[in-house]
Parts: structure tokens; C-alpha cells; sequence
């Protein structure tokens, strides 16, 4: 009878052993039976994907989302989108693109974030002095991008502005950003700033193209060295402050990201501007397949994924999430934005950019825009 009994103990104490073992390595069959998903993505979007409870959600509905990352341009034009189940970039026009050459049926855009300016309080004082920043009235800055291309026309250097004490530094007044050749930020601020210089109208045309990337190609190209990525300037920008970086063109959801996190990274000297005009980076997803178009609609539909997305500092479609969240942190982040313009088409925005790395190849310092 002993023997026994100690057989059943050996034997329940074994399928513990086995149960712990399975529990410790995720669920077993149901960890087994979600369905893998590849996707390709714009970087800035690649620690909301990572984080365990945005995981968790897509779980829920039988998916495991991974993810690659790559520049928005290289998205739409060079990544080898035969793996993917979805590819998911920065950019509306180069997710028009990928739509088009790829025959999907729809897209789906579940957030965005207009392109801003990540300063420092002396810079925004001196550049209210020479015009370029106003009050909006509504509790948030303006950088007015007209005037701004006035000065960079005339070669304006920081130390010659008036009353200028505070940031007295011998180099041209110039945003920071990241490589135009690469990266989407970039795009969007040669999108703002072609705007202005084709006489407030979206680029249309290959021969206004031309003319307008010949006239604001010294934005990027008296910069020097860009870095690919935009959290490099703007982990800078945290880090070293306004001696190396003064003013940086960066998403709103990377300054935004930030403030909700309270992490002390966004200190009491840091302000966040906003171009008149801006433009919106659009994060648009197309689906490659039918599990990439399940991802996209859980994105822009599931209620948990849009309050995450705003945890991360992107605007949703439902924006009670991050006015909360703005209302919370005391935030001087406008809940709507009015001065917004469309960026130009993908061929006309190729088009731009393929002419300013012309110039960087040729080593061409063209006059600025007037």
C-alpha cells in the first residue's frame, strides 16, 4: 500500500515539474498558437512595438507582431518587402507608394505627429527679438518659416543677432536635422520648408521641384554632417544642450513621449516650438497580406493600442487618450493644429530630394531661397 501511495506522489509531484516548466515558458500551447507576423516600421515606432503590454494586447487577439526597422524612403523604395506582412513607414506619400506598387487594397492610418522644434529658452527668446518666434495665443510657440528663410538667406550667424547675450556662438542660424538622403523627419521639414519657398503652395511639378530644392538645399547642406536617425539629434539635444544643439527639428511624440514618461529628461529650459506651417507625419500602414491588415485594424480601432500609441507621444484618431495625458503632465502641446500643409506627392518629394544629394555629391553650395 506504501509503495503505491509513494508511486501517486512521484507521479503528481512530476506533473507539477512538467506544469511549472510549461507556466515559466509562456503558456506552451497558447504562446504555441499565436500567429507571426513581420512587419517593417519607421524607427521612432519600434519602442512601442517592443513594449510588452502593446505585445500582450496583439496576443490577446492570436498575433506575435515583430518587426524590422528602415528609413521611411528606403521602405517605399529599396527594402525587400516579400517577407513582410505589413509595411508600416513614417510617411503618407511613401506609403502611397508602397500601396501602389504592391496592389493593396487599403491602408490604415492609426496615428500621427506633426513635425516640431525641440529648443532652449535663451534661443527662443533671442529668435522672438529677431521676429522668427511668436505666441500663438492658444498656449503654445510658433517658428515662423518664412522669416526664418530670410535669415538663412543672408547667412545669419548666432552671434550677430540682435541683443544676442545669451548664446553668443559664431555658426550660422540653422535647425538641426537629420540626413535628408535618409531619413523621413528630414523629408517632412524639406516638405514645410518648400512650401514656403514655392510661395506657400505644395510643389506640383517636377520644374517647381527643381527650382525650390536648389533654394532651400543650404537648410541641409551648410549643417555638415546629419545623423541617419532622429533620435540621435535628438538624444543631443537631452544630453549635451543647447551648445551643440540649440534648435532641432524632431516629431512631437519624441518631446511628448517625454513629458508623459516624467522622467526628468525634459527640463524646465527646454520648449517646444511649432513651424507655421507644419505638416503631419502620417504613419500609415499597408498591408501585405491578411495578417498585415489585421494589425493595421487593430491599430486604428483597438481602444488599449490607441491609449499606448499615446503613451508614446502620437496623436490617434480617438484623442481623448492624449489630451488626458496633455492635460496631466501640463503640457503645452495644442490639441489642435491649424497651420497645416500636405507634404508633396512621392514622385515630386524623390524628386526634391534626389536634387539635394546631387549637391551633396558635387559638393555645390547653392544660394539660399530669399
Amino acid at each position: 500500500m506504501r509503495r503505491w501511495i509513494g508511486v501517486g506522489l512521484a507521479l503528481l509531484l512530476g506533473a507539477a515539474v512538467v506544469a511549472a516548466i510549461v507556466v515559466g515558458n509562456g503558456g506552451g500551447a497558447e504562446t504555441r498558437e499565436l500567429t507571426l507576423v513581420r512587419g517593417v516600421i519607421g524607427s521612432e515606432k519600434k519602442p512601442f512595438f517592443d513594449d510588452p503590454r502593446v505585445r500582450a494586447v496583439f496576443a490577446a487577439h492570436g498575433l506575435r507582431v515583430e518587426v524590422d526597422t528602415a528609413g521611411s524612403r528606403q521602405i517605399a523604395t529599396s527594402v525587400d518587402l516579400g517577407k513582410y506582412g505589413f509595411a508600416f513607414p513614417s510617411s503618407a506619400p511613401a506609403a502611397e507608394k508602397i500601396r501602389r506598387d504592391r496592389g493593396a487594397a487599403r491602408t490604415f492610418a492609426p496615428f500621427s505627429s506633426p513635425m516640431a522644434i525641440a529648443a532652449f529658452t535663451p534661443i527662443v527668446e533671442v529668435l522672438t527679438r529677431a521676429g522668427v518666434v511668436r505666441d500663438s495665443g492658444q498656449g503654445y510657440q510658433v517658428f515662423d518659416i518664412q522669416k526664418y528663410l530670410v535669415l538663412v538667406a543672408k547667412g545669419t550667424r548666432w552671434d550677430k543677432l540682435p541683443g544676442n547675450t545669451a548664446y553668443p556662438a559664431r555658426k550660422r542660424v540653422l535647425l538641426t536635422t537629420t540626413d535628408i538622403r535618409t531619413s523621413n523627419s528630414a523629408a517632412m521639414y524639406l516638405s514645410i520648408a518648400g512650401y514656403v519657398a514655392n510661395g506657400d503652395d505644395v510643389v506640383t511639378s517636377d520644374e517647381q521641384g527643381a527650382r525650390v530644392a536648389r533654394a532651400i538645399a543650404p537648410l541641409f547642406l551648410d549643417q555638415g554632417y546629419s545623423e541617419t536617425s532622429t533620435e540621435a539629434p535628438f538624444e543631443d539635444y537631452l544630453s549635451l544642450g543647447m551648445g551643440k544643439t540649440p534648435m532641432v527639428v524632431i516629431y512631437e511624440a519624441q518631446y511628448a513621449s517625454r513629458l508623459f514618461a516624467g522622467d526628468g529628461s525634459i527640463r524646465p529650459d527646454m520648449r517646444l516650438l511649432y513651424p507655421s506651417p507644419t505638416v503631419l507625419s502620417k504613419h500609415t500602414l499597408v498591408p501585405l497580406g491578411e495578417r498585415g491588415t489585421e494589425v493595421g485594424r487593430l491599430l486604428q480601432e483597438d481602444p488599449e493600442l490607441g491609449r499606448l500609441a499615446a503613451l508614446y507621444g502620437f496623436r490617434t484618431a480617438a484623442p481623448r487618450a492624449f489630451d488626458d495625458l496633455v492635460a496631466k503632465a501640463r503640457a503645452p502641446l495644442p490639441p489642435v493644429l491649424v497651420d497645416v500643409v500636405e507634404p508633396p506627392d512621392h514622385e515630386r518629394l524623390e524628386g526634391m530630394i534626389s536634387a539635394v544629394e546631387t549637391l551633396y555629391r558635387s559638393g555645390a553650395v547653392p544660394s539660399s531661397a530669399p
